[in-house]
């Protein structure tokens, strides 16, 4: 009798990848792994960083990074070895027949290149499109992604966009060329709550409209459970829990797989009670009338009359949605960007609007930790170099002295002082974000601009970095002005929030009165998109999203 059950389009059978060292030793990183695909289906591989995860998405496509190679097993395409391709065969199934979202669009566009150029290079060189086919392509991606002016945003260069703007086009990138196979690695890491229920709706539909078979990589199972059809549940590279998400959802049968659970996203009913905290009479910094905006004229308006204080000791989160002002209210406060009115002001004197015309000693007091370490940290130079710098220019410092004082920094941030003699690249994700802490810290600042620098980091390690962050704020009194789009984590680790809009402040206040009911139209739209973990949350909150950003608006939409 005939099975009702699709033929995979991807079949993954005992996939086996290992590491060898400079000894020519080898450690078996991924074992035995195996799994299918239906053509419109979605599976989620699960599990926390350093679990095989990106691993075994990449061996997928043939690929095995630096160090590593592929040992056993077989990948199957549609009946077509993958693994047994030449490397010519390969690299044309690669950007078309199997494209790959990564989870770092900053780290995978080229700053020098227009978007439009890079989003249709591989239709148009493969001769799959003209360029006027690929591009009417791609800004219907762009609409169908969320993305604002789809007919204009092409234009732009990746730094004029947000980093939850670039992580869409990135995915425009990747689905252009309409793929067999698409791997989507942590692909809404970067995105706000609500950007991120419209970005997996888009994917959904257009993995089921074009029959797609879809690997999504997370450590998230709240948005799992939006987009799966089934879930593998990987620890140390090896299979843990493997089966359909209500039942994982509902039922899991592995310790570890209800670990992952009890660590996902909470309800917005259960975010954590906040610590209440007044601004104090004399703010630290305060952020008065300030206006910001890009272009050549500075045309385009980013912020909007601007106030905000941060306290001695204190933490301010600033949400928002992607292209908010969140990050641009940052570079203003850190000298990265001048205002085009208003002022930033440091124990009540007006700092000069731009870096270089700042005096090192008020550079001194506040520092920026960038959302993506991999990004912001030189690959070449070592961590000691990297945090040694900050120490001689600031504090100056002379070599054997700041080399005593890294070695001390390692330690505040809890890695060990060997670290001092590696890479960034030989690090994990959560290591390279305690670099990057480290290195703001190395100034010994006052005020840390922390831009989304959790959004990449999965739930385990993004508990232990705001652990450290509040341990580090006891004990040397810092203050953090905090950049989310998580509202769970803003609510456990502020004094105060402020709520961007469209490059304003629409509320702000002590966390709890912000968050508690009744608030602002736009903060209930935010906490009504915290994921929930149902399978069939998506469509209703997409549904409620769209309402309520209409009703926001003042569009017909509102009034249905």
């Amino acid at each position: 009798m005939k099975s009702d059950r699709p033929e995979p389009l991807l079949a993954v059978r005992g996939l086996t990848v290992a590491a060898r060292d400079k000894r020519g030793r080898e450690t078996v990183i991924v074992d035995d792994v195996s799994f299918d695909v239906a053509p419109g289906a979605v599976i989620a591989l699960i599990g926390e960083s350093g679990s095989g995860k990106t691993t075994i998405s990449l061996g997928c496509m043939g690929y095995a990074r630096p160090g590593c190679h592929i040992t056993g097993g077989s990948v199957m395409l549609q009946g077509q070895s993958v693994l047994d391709q030449p490397l010519p065969a390969l690299q044309r199934l690669r950007g078309k027949d199997i494209t790959y979202v990564a989870q770092s669009a900053a780290a995978s566009f080229n700053g020098a290149m227009r978007i439009d150029d890079q989003v249709i290079e591989i239709p148009v060189i493969t001769g799959a499109m003209t360029r006027a086919e690929a591009l009417e392509r791609a800004r219907g991606l762009y609409a169908a992604l969320g993305l604002p002016d789809p007919d204009t945003i092409g234009r732009r260069y990746p730094h004029q966009v947000s980093g939850g703007q670039l992580q869409r086009l990135m995915a425009a990138m990747a689905m252009i060329s309409d793929p067999r196979l698409l791997i989507l690695d942590e692909p809404t890491t970067a995105l706000d709550v609500t950007t991120q229920i419209e970005v997996l709706h888009a994917f959904k539909t257009l993995i089921r409209d074009n029959r797609t078979a879809a690997i999504y990589v997370t450590h998230d199972l709240s948005l799992v459970a939006q987009v799966a059809d089934h879930i593998l549940v990987l620890r140390d590279g090896r299979m843990v829990e493997h089966g359909p998400t209500e039942q994982i959802i509902a039922a899991p049968r592995a310790p570890y797989t209800r670990a992952l659970m009890d660590a996902a996203h909470v309800m917005p009913e259960e975010i954590a009670s906040p610590r209440i905290a007044a601004v104090p009479e004399a703010p630290l910094l305060q952020v008065r009338g300030v206006t910001a905006g890009y272009g050549r004229d500075r045309e385009i308006i980013a912020l909007r009359d601007i106030d905000l204080s941060i306290g001695h000791g204190q933490t301010v989160g600033v949400i928002g949605e992607s292209g908010s002002g969140k990050t641009t209210l940052g570079r203003i406060i850190s000298g990265l960007m001048a205002p085009v009115s208003g002022e930033v002001l440091l124990d009540g004197r007006p700092l000069a609007a731009r870096v270089a015309q700042r005096a090192r000693g008020d550079l001194k007091q506040v520092q920026f930790a960038f959302q993506m370490a991999d990004v912001a940290l030189n690959p070449r130079q070592r961590i000691g170099k990297i945090l040694g710098r900050p120490m001689r220019f600031y504090r100056g410092l002379g070599q054997a002295e700041s080399d005593r004082e890294v070695a001390r920094l390692l330690e505040r941030v809890e890695l060990p002082t060997a670290f001092a003699q590696r890479f960034p690249p030989e690090l994990s994700g959560g290591q390279r974000q305690r670099v990057n802490l480290a290195r703001a810290l190395a100034a010994e600042p006052r005020l840390i601009i922390c831009d989304e620098i959790t959004s990449a980091l999965d739930t385990i390690v993004a508990q232990q970095i705001l652990d450290l962050l509040a341990s580090l704020q006891k004990d040397l009194n810092l203050s953090y002005m905090f950049i989310t789009h998580d509202i769970a984590t803003v609510a456990r680790i502020a004094d105060r929030i402020a709520v961007m809009r469209l490059g304003r402040i629409v509320q702000q206040g002590p966390v709890d009165q912000v968050l508690t009911p009744p608030c602002h139209e736009y903060t209930r739209l935010l906490l009504n998109s915290v994921p929930e973990m149902r399978t069939d949350w998506l469509d209703q909150a997409v549904h409620e999203r769209r309402r309520l950003v209409a009703a926001l608006d003042g569009t017909p939409e509102a009034k249905r």
